[in-house]
């Protein structure tokens, strides 16, 4: 594996999955690994589980892990190709990133869409800039358009959580204070449009339908309650609008997941990527209700990076 960007880059995902629980109960039985390894970590944006996560899953393989913060640890960065730099920027990505890769056997890198330019955001302009010049491994620790880490972690959850062969699984749109990408349900559809075991619904007010090219396989539906209605798991997300670029068309506060939602299904295991706004995405008695696996979530973070790395370092 020489990039991890998307479902795309994974051959097989039943056997990364299997990797994933394997490692999951025994986290340092693949030391010799990351012997004498580094990891690098570029943050162009915040984060907490990402980051944490990331150096966790380094160490837990024996690797070294460094974090750089791009523009505050950093040189403020050049992206455009052919500019005159006689600006604010000191340092172009392209050597920027050649750098690094002497500097390090793995690189992570995470971006952040403008929100504003969707042709820009969605052709990874920022990302793809860096899997270019890159001469190592490339991880999306999150993307404009994409977070395959967090869909991974996702995934390793309702498998081991699961009480039957095929669960309904239940993507649903929840209301938030501004306006947020959609890389988490892009993402979230990219991978559970593909597996097998999983009936795979994406509920939300008419004008967020995503892109189609990660809800194909998916059945979307505008009625909230017909959608949960006997659903295994729950994954509760904000996203702005896809057709009308980063726009947010309603905060329709009826569409909170709380306990009369959560009362339409099958006795539904709650999801949710985090952070979370508690009592505007998310009821209090969801979150903390004994079905809610946002923590459990939280913690698989660690083993969907560690196997991405195992399966790069190997």
């Amino acid at each position: 594996m020489k990039k991890f960007t998307s479902f795309a880059d994974v051959p097989d995902y039943r056997a990364l999955l299997q990797q994933a629980l394997e490692i999951k109960q025994n986290p340092f039985g693949y030391q010799h690994l990351g012997r004498n390894k580094t990891v690098g970590l570029i943050f162009f944006n915040p984060s907490l589980r990402t980051r944490l996560s990331s150096i966790k899953a380094a160490y837990n393989l024996g690797a070294q892990a460094w974090v750089l913060n791009a523009g505050a640890d950093s040189w403020t960065l050049e992206m455009a190709d052919g500019t005159v730099m006689n600006g604010s920027t000191q340092e172009h990505i392209k050597e920027a990133i050649a750098v690094m890769s002497q500097y390090c056997d793995v690189l992570g890198v995470r971006t952040f869409p403008g929100l504003k330019d969707r042709d820009e955001d969605y052709n990874e302009v920022v990302f793809n800039k860096i899997l270019q010049y890159a001469t190592v491994p490339v991880i999306s620790l999150e993307s404009a358009t994409l977070h395959p880490l967090q869909s991974f972690a996702d995934l390793i959850t309702v498998a081991e959580t699961k009480k039957t062969e095929r669960v309904k699984v239940v993507l649903t749109w929840a209301p938030h204070v501004r306006a947020l990408p959609q890389c988490v349900p892009n993402s979230f559809a990219d991978w559970f449009s593909e597996v097998d075991w999983v009936d795979f619904v994406i509920t939300h007010p008419e004008g967020y339908e995503l892109a189609e090219q990660f809800t194909k396989g998916a059945r979307i539906e505008y009625d909230q309650q017909k959608a949960l209605e006997g659903a295994d798991y729950v994954y509760a997300k904000n996203w702005s609008s896809y057709r009308n670029y980063g726009q947010v068309i309603t905060q329709d506060p009826s569409w909170m997941v709380d306990a009369h939602h959560m009362a339409l299904t099958n006795n539904g295991k709650f999801i949710h990527c985090l952070p979370v706004r508690r009592n505007v995405e998310v009821a209090d008695a969801v979150l903390d209700s004994p079905n809610s696996l946002v923590v459990q979530e939280a913690g698989n973070r660690v083993f969907s990076m560690q196997t991405v790395l195992h399966e790069m370092l190997k």
